[in-house]
Parts: structure tokens; C-alpha cells; sequence
């Protein structure tokens, strides 16, 4: 059967799943297609134009190289093709993105034929995608003389490219649809389970609402009656997008309700709008702008104040909300643009500038983020080789400085890595282009970003970078069809494209599934530095992490940038004295606790930094504090170190990274050679003090400062979601931290698990030894409850293994991974003892396994939301509460919560994390 017949074969089996043809990216395919085209009595011929002219991905797929060059072939007079003449295929051209495209037009407008050189130039001064290849021989032209590519390049100076494009309009009409009451996590709109076919849009769009067939008819019913409207995705009484970075979620809900992006580009959309009660999740909002929507914080709810401004709350202590406009489903509203204000006919009800700054604004006019980066890089080289000053075409970087106030910890480290600014110190509010140092990429977003990519037809790793890597956490608990189908093909485009990659295409070196935040923790090596990460949890304990889209991270390494405004930061420090039988999970839950009491039920944490002075703690064990600053809903977070702390941990990721080097992971340009040599740099400053560890100013200005009572923590906190709350808004939160005590010892508890980013090598030593305990005392050890335990490494693995711990968790196993013959189908069904799985994400990614629906979970992960790791069945609801280690080992031998003096005789004699709060002074 030929590539063509395949494809008609695919193409009737997606019709069974009511789907269009798959978009096509290959060469074979497309070059099939293109002889059909050119023979008239081709029996295919009239599908095949279709096909060419519709159905072909744009960039740097091999489908658009071949494509590109047809359609050359067509201007040129050297094929003839009657339904696409040269003018429509230069408009083809047009819309693809770049690379082969923009070299054919190149081609073209510097080739003999003056008309078409013309006509070439034109659409050429459309483009924006160009690379150093494509840049280099525009210069190359114009120091010839070439009148063409001076005149390219003239447009390029004045960015017509933007100028030119329409406005945005005046007024967008809405209509309201409330997709949930209550935060909105992104599994709802890209279910986690559902990530195999994210690169495949339209099929995943079928999972929008978590394949909520009546929802997505109520949507589509919706947007039938108001045809000359918007549809605006609400999260009402909660914030949308909490959870996750999700490209695919934002895709999603740009698929349903936004734009085409390309008449010749099927299923990628732009421009959905998109709000919240309580605004939108951070990396959420930065998604919403790669594709240049609108997210509105609509504050519809608000909280009651008593006649001396206090806060009013009910019987539990919960904020009282008072609604100040209806946004109700099918609520007609108007956006207004140039006044920056919404709309319920002539009533304004909410100011709404903050979605409509001028760098947001730009975005919206010229389709999304990606074409505002390129399109700065090009005019600022068209000035250069013109020898002029950048003319004032886009809004210049909002630079706020504040004479006379110091620097937090993140206004310092935008400061170093800005570029672009004037050269005056920045505070917070600025927004600024910078430098970005480490990149990572995980595996169920890793397909998206190698397509974003294509897309915008980059090739290599930006030379700024310091290192990125490819992990293959997300899908490492089963190698099923689908991975086997993904992964390879990802890993073998991102080790192209200069990543160190988890898995090696070539198969030199064992496949690594370790988890990402871990490697990257690792794998930085300053506390200068700017992480880009693609997922929420890319909070690193060294430098300031941003999670961020697949299409940000793609955007990072390709130019080696980002854009974003300074954050505010939230000082957190400690006092106080940690109990013995405390686990720093502990201290974690406690901090979310204690802010939430002290500033009345508000998160001052939201959409800020954490700058949290932990001073002693090395990077593995303040990474705890840094990963569930996700769940905290802030923008990012810093650890303030000690020097003596710092090269510590410096030391620990250079050893880790040597054993990423012995195993044969470095590639041809020493990427991890030169991170060892920086880090050794590192040290060097600190111990010299040449230049010691970042520390803010002491005269640093802060939104609030938060301080954690220490002695408060008298029993282990858990992270409850609250499944039965009869306010559904207050479910699924993270905010709602119970003590131990709250349960009684009573509450059955049906799986634990260990694992996930939260823990580290110390959690495992504590479950060694709790193990060995619990037998001391009971003669044995008895599981009533399954435990499933995912070691997040497999340098963790190996240091257990050579200190003895494994041995002893090895003896009380009923299952060990075995990666020479690893799962090929996920467990459905747990039994009462302990699973020792790959290391991975496991159960906090809810992809591949899941615990048994209706469970009770108790669990050291992040992530509660509903669904995610367990679903609920028909007689009750699944709920994932999250705690400590010791608390869910113990919780599955009990097979239920333990009581305050259980879990003390549990934990006897065992080193938990040893925390107190630096003594030194943490301020410049």
C-alpha cells in the first residue's frame, strides 16, 4: 500500500472518530501528493490541491521544505499548476512561518527576474521569522548594492511588518460561559491523562471539559446564538488555569472559541479570551499571551469588610463573598479596548487595564508573543547594518525606578540578565526583556514545543543558553505504544536541536526518567541565573525559575530570551525552633497556613515571587519549599542561601552532573562540561567572597513580609482538597491545611504514595528506616494499604543502593521496577504492600496510572485537584491529601490516618530535616 493509500486509510479512521485529516509534517507524503497534483488525470488530484493547499504544517517540517520548494517551482514558470497561480502561491508562502519559506522567497528577491524579485520583496517584508542564515544573506545583498535587499531591509527598520498589520479592535464583544465554580486546573481544559495527543490538536481537543460531552455542546450552542461574539472561558468564585503551564489547555480553548490563525493552517487557533474571579494563574496568563489572548481578572466576587475594614468570615473562619456583577453563562458583555474597561452594556463594571498593557496590546495586534520577539530582533538588526538608531515602533520596556530603594533578590537578578534597557536600575513593574541561562523541557509538553519550533523555523539551540534538557519523566511508570510512538522521535529532535537529552537517540547511554525539576535543580549552578521550564513546578532553589508554556520554552531556546514585568516579591523569613518529629513538609503546609491566617484569607502570595530566607538548607531540601511555591499560586520563588550553604549545594550538583558526563550524556559542544566549569567558578567567588551568594537589599521594598512561627508547628499539616465542602468553590484548593489531629486517627486511608519532585534522597532514607522501626516494634511489617513508592532519580536510586537503603526497601517490596522489561500497561489494581517504581512522576501525573477511583489518597505530591490522581466513582468521590513522608508510610500500614501519638513512635530516634533559620545576616 503506498504512503498515499495509508493516509486515505487514516484519514476514514478518523472520520469514525469524527476528525478532519491529520495536518500533514512529512516530505514522502507531501511529494506523492505533489505528483498527483501535477498529473491532470490523477483520479486524486482534486483531494491532493486540497491537501497541498490546506492541510500542510508550516516551518521547518520536512512537509514545508518540499512545499516551499513547489511553490517556487510554481512562480518561476517550471511547473504550472492552473488553480495556484504564482501570486496565490507567493501568498502561500506567505503564511509559513519561515524557513524554507522565508529561504524560497529569499531566493527569489534577490534572483534575476525583477518582477518577481518585487513581488518576492513584498511578502518578504511581512516575515519575521528569519535566523542568522537568512539575516547573513540580506546583509550580504545590501553590501553588493542590491536595491531589493536594501529596501527589505529599510522595512525591516521601520518593523512595517507590525506597523502594518490591522489594529486591534475598539470594542470585542463576549459572551460569558462559566466553565467551573471555584480555581479551574488546567486538566479540566488538556486532561493530563489525555497527553499522548497533544501535538495532534484536533484530537485533543475532544478531551476539552474532560471529554464533558454537554459542556462542550452548551459551548458550541452558545457560540451558534451569538455568532458575532466571543466566547469568554470563566472560572467563577476561582482563579482559571491553576496547576499546570499547559500550551495544550490554552490551545484548547483557542480551538473552541478563538480565531484561525491561517486560512492554509488548519486547527491552530489564536486569541481566546479567557477570566477568572480571582485572575489568572501566572504561567497560565503567559500562555494566553504566545497566543494573543486576553485574560481578564474580574474580581466579580469580593470580600466583606466589617465598618473598621476587617475582613468578615463565617463560622469557619472563611472569608464571606459578596457578588458586585453577575457574569453568569450567557452574559453579554463588552470589552473595551481603548478605555481599558468592561462592559454589561452602558454600566462599566471593572477597570481591566492590566490585560490590556502595551506590551499585551502588541501581542493581540500581531497574533501573539512569538512575532513581537522575532519582530524586535529584526528591526534592531536592519538598524544595525543601516547604521541607524532603533526607531520607537513598539512600546518601549516599561523601566520603573525607584530613587533611593534597594533591590529584592529578583530586581537584582533582572538586572544582570536584562537586555535592551536603558542601563537604569529596574524595580518591580518594569517589564523587560532577558537573558535566559538553563531551559528545560518535559516529555507530554516535549512534542509541542519541537512543533512550535518548526514552526518558527528554528534549528538550533540559541548560543545564550547555558544548558537545556529533555526529560522523559511524565511517561516514564509505562512504556506503552504511545510512548514508544512519541518519545524516541522527541528525544531524537531535541538532541538535534543542542538539548542534553533523558533518553539517547542513539542509544549510547541508559534511558533516564528522571524527574525534571530535579535535573534542572542539578543542573543550575547559579544564583544569578533565569530558568525557563516547561511545567508549573520549574521552581528551582538556586537563581529564579519561571514555569512556562511549551511555546515559551521553545521561544527561550530558540533566542535564548524571554519577556516578561519584574514581579513584586512576598519575604518570607522563619523563627521559632522546628519540634524533632517534624518533617519540613511540614514547614511548607505551615507557611501556606500562616500567610492565608495573617493577611485575613488573602494570598498575597498570588502572581508575586517568594523570596523565602531558608539560609541553611541545601538546594535538595529547599527545592521542597521551592516546588510547592506552584501550589502557593505564585509567580516564582528564591531561596536566600548562606554562602557556606551555597557551595555546598554547588558541590552536590557538580558531582551530579560528572555522572551525567561518565554516563555518556555530554554532547559535541561540552554543554554539561561547561556547567561543572561554572559551577567551580562559583565556589571559587564564594569562598574568596569575591563575589558571595545573591542576598536583596536591606532597604529592599516588598508587597508584605510573612513570618513563620516555627514553635506554631506541633503536628504534621496536610494538604486537604476538601471533596465534600457544600461551597464547591472551596474544593480542590490548596489552601486548606489541616493538622493531623483534625482526622481523628479515624479516616481510612486506601493507597499512599512517595514520590514526585516533592521528595528527595533524605525521604527515602526516612522510609528505610521507618520501615525498620515499624518492624522492631510489631514483629513485622504489614500493609494495609498499597504504598507506591517513585524515587524522583536514579542518582538517588544509586546513592541508596551504596549506602544500604535500597537493600532494606528491596526486602520489603512485592513489586521492583525492572527497566530491562518495564510496564507496558498501567495498574489498574493495587495490593496491600509496597511497589518500588522507576523513577518518575508516577501517580502525581495522572497520564498513565492512577489510584483505584473513590480512593482516599494520602500522598507527598502536589497536586489535588480533581481527577488528577484519583477519580471519583459513583458512590463517592476520590480525594488525594497531601502530607510528608512519614505520614504516608505510616497512613498505608495503618490503612488509615495515625493519631498525633502514633506517628511520634513511628518517627522515634529518625533524622527528619534539620532546619533553623539562619542566624546570619541575609541582606546587603
Amino acid at each position: 500500500m503506498s504512503i498515499y493509500q495509508n493516509y486515505l486509510k487514516q484519514i476514514e479512521e478518523r472520520k469514525d472518530q469524527g476528525l478532519h485529516p491529520q495536518p500533514i509534517d512529512g516530505a514522502e507524503l507531501l511529494s506523492k501528493i505533489i505528483d498527483q497534483i501535477k498529473d491532470v488525470d490523477n483520479e486524486y488530484r482534486e483531494d491532493s490541491l486540497n491537501f497541498f493547499i490546506y492541510n500542510v504544517l508550516p516551518g521547518t517540517t520536512s512537509a514545508a521544505g518540499v512545499k516551499a520548494k513547489f511553490l517556487k517551482e510554481i512562480i518561476l514558470g517550471e511547473s504550472i499548476v492552473e488553480e495556484i497561480t504564482p501570486a496565490f502561491a507567493l501568498e502561500q508562502l506567505s503564511h509559513m512561518k519561515g524557513g524554507p519559506s522565508v529561504e524560497v522567497l529569499l531566493d527569489l528577491a534577490l534572483g534575476e527576474d525583477v518582477a518577481i524579485a518585487e513581488e518576492a520583496a513584498k511578502v518578504l517584508k511581512t516575515q519575521v521569522f528569519l535566523y542568522e542564515a537568512d539575516t547573513d544573506r540580506l546583509e550580504d545583498a545590501f553590501k553588493l548594492g542590491s536595491k531589493i535587499a536594501k529596501d527589505i531591509i529599510e522595512s525591516y527598520a521601520k518593523a512595517e511588518f507590525f506597523t502594518k498589520l490591522p489594529e486591534i479592535d475598539e470594542e470585542i464583544k463576549v459572551v460569558t460561559y462559566i466553565a467551573g465554580v471555584g480555581d479551574i486546573s488546567t486538566d479540566l481544559l488538556s486532561p493530563g491523562g489525555d497527553a499522548h495527543s497533544r501535538s495532534d490538536r484536533e484530537l485533543h481537543g475532544q478531551c476539552m471539559f474532560e471529554h464533558n460531552k454537554e459542556m462542550q455542546n452548551e459551548l458550541l450552542a452558545l457560540k451558534e446564538a451569538h455568532p458575532d461574539k466571543r466566547v469568554m472561558l470563566i472560572a467563577e468564585k476561582g482563579t482559571m488555569g491553576v496547576g499546570s503551564s499547559r500550551m495544550s489547555g490554552v490551545n484548547n480553548v483557542a480551538l473552541w472559541t478563538g480565531i484561525s490563525s491561517s486560512p492554509y493552517v488548519p486547527f491552530i487557533n489564536i486569541a481566546p479570551v479567557i477570566a477568572g474571579t480571582n485572575g489568572i494563574a501566572p504561567i497560565f496568563l503567559t500562555t494566553v499571551g504566545v497566543t494573543g489572548g486576553i485574560g481578564l481578572d474580574l474580581k466579580n466576587w469580593v470580600q466583606q469588610k466589617d465598618e473598621n475594614g476587617n475582613t468578615i468570615v463565617d463560622e469557619d473562619g472563611e472569608p464571606i463573598l459578596k457578588e458586585v456583577y453577575s457574569v453568569a453563562t450567557g452574559t453579554v458583555l463588552t470589552i473595551n479596548t481603548k478605555e481599558k474597561k468592561l462592559y454589561n452594556g452602558d454600566q462599566e463594571l471593572k477597570d481591566v487595564s492590566a490585560a490590556f498593557t502595551p506590551q499585551k496590546m502588541e501581542f493581540m495586534k500581531a497574533g501573539g508573543s512569538y512575532a513581537v520577539v522575532f519582530g524586535k530582533k529584526l528591526q534592531t538588526f536592519a538598524c544595525n547594518v543601516l547604521g541607524i538608531d532603533i526607531p520607537q515602533v513598539y512600546a518601549p520596556s516599561k523601566e520603573v525606578t525607584i530613587e533611593g530603594q534597594g533591590l529584592t533578590a529578583v530586581e537584582k537578578i533582572f538586572n544582570k540578565n536584562a537586555v535592551g534597557t536603558s542601563g537604569a536600575t529596574l524595580h518591580a513593574g518594569s517589564y523587560v526583556r532577558a537573558e535566559v541561562n538553563i531551559v528545560g523541557s518535559q516529555d507530554t509538553t516535549g512534542l509541542m514545543t519541537s512543533q512550535e519550533l518548526e514552526m518558527m523555523a528554528a534549528t538550533v539551540i540559541s548560543p545564550i543558553v547555558d544548558g537545556a534538557y529533555q526529560s522523559g519523566c511524565h511517561t516514564a511508570s509505562v512504556w506503552d505504544d504511545k510512548s514508544k510512538a512519541n518519545i524516541p522521535r522527541l528525544m531524537s529532535f531535541m538532541n538535534d536541536f543542542g538539548l542534553i537529552t533523558g533518553r539517547d537517540p542513539k542509544g549510547k547511554y541508559f534511558p533516564m526518567t528522571d524527574v525534571i525539576h530535579k535535573v534542572l535543580n542539578d543542573i543550575t549552578v547559579g544564583d544569578w541565573d533565569i530558568i525557563i521550564g516547561g511545567d508549573s513546578h520549574t521552581r528551582m532553589s538556586k537563581g529564579v525559575a519561571f514555569g512556562a508554556d511549551s511555546g515559551t520554552v521553545a521561544l527561550a531556546l530558540a533566542t535564548g530570551e524571554a519577556s516578561m514585568p519584574i514581579p513584586e516579591s512576598v519575604k518570607v523569613t522563619f523563627k521559632g525552633q522546628m519540634k524533632s518529629y517534624m518533617d519540613f513538609r511540614d514547614v511548607v503546609h505551615a507557611t501556606q497556613q500562616q500567610m492565608l491566617k495573617q493577611f485575613g484569607g488573602e494570598n498575597v502570595f498570588q502572581g508575586r515571587v517568594i523570596e523565602v530566607h531558608i539560609g541553611t538548607l541545601t538546594s535538595d531540601e529547599a527545592f521542597t519549599f521551592t516546588d510547592w511555591t506552584a501550589e502557593m499560586k505564585a509567580k516564582a520563588s528564591i531561596c536566600i542561601s548562606e554562602d557556606e550553604t551555597l557551595i555546598e549545594s554547588l558541590e552536590i550538583a557538580k558531582g551530579r552532573i560528572q555522572i551525567m558526563i561518565a554516563k555518556g550524556m555530554d554532547n559535541e559542544k561540552q554543554v554539561l562540561k561547561g556547567l561543572v566549569e561554572k559551577a567551580e567558578t562559583r565556589i571559587t567567588e564564594l569562598k574568596t567572597g569575591i563575589k558571595p551568594s545573591l542576598r536583596p537589599d536591606a532597604n529592599a521594598k516588598y508587597h508584605a513580609e510573612v513570618i513563620i512561627n516555627l514553635d506554631e508547628i506541633a503536628e504534621p499539616m496536610i494538604a486537604d482538597p476538601d471533596v465534600n465542602n457544600e461551597d464547591v468553590s472551596k474544593r480542590y484548593t490548596h489552601d486548606n491545611i489541616r493538622p493531623l489531629s483534625y482526622y481523628g486517627g479515624t479516616k481510612k486511608v486506601d493507597l499512599g504514595f512517595v514520590g514526585s519532585c516533592m521528595v528527595h534522597k533524605g525521604d527515602m532514607k526516612i522510609l528505610a528506616q521507618m520501615l525498620k522501626n515499624i518492624e522492631a516494634q510489631q514483629g513485622k511489617v504489614e500493609f494495609k494499604a498499597p504504598l507506591v513508592v517513585a524515587p524522583p532519580t536514579y542518582n538517588i536510586v544509586d546513592e541508596l543502593k551504596a549506602e544500604g537503603d535500597w537493600e532494606v526497601l528491596q526486602k520489603y517490596s512485592g513489586f521492583e521496577f525492572d527497566d530491562n522489561a518495564p510496564k507496558g500497561l498501567a495498574r489498574t489494581k493495587y495490593e496491600n504492600m509496597l511497589y518500588l517504581e522507576r523513577p518518575g512522576c508516577n501517580l502525581c501525573m495522572g497520564n498513565q496510572e492512577k489510584a483505584e477511583p473513590g480512593d482516599t489518597v494520602m500522598a507527598t505530591s502536589t497536586r489535588l485537584f480533581q481527577g488528577r490522581v484519583v477519580k471519583d466513582d459513583g458512590e463517592k468521590k476520590g480525594e488525594s491529601l497531601l502530607s510528608s513522608t512519614p505520614v504516608v508510610v505510616l497512613s498505608t500500614i495503618l490503612g488509615r490516618t495515625p493519631t498525633l501519638a502514633e506517628y511520634e513512635a513511628a518517627v522515634d530516634g529518625i533524622v527528619l530535616t534539620k532546619f533553623k533559620p539562619s542566624t546570619k545576616q541575609l541582606v546587603r
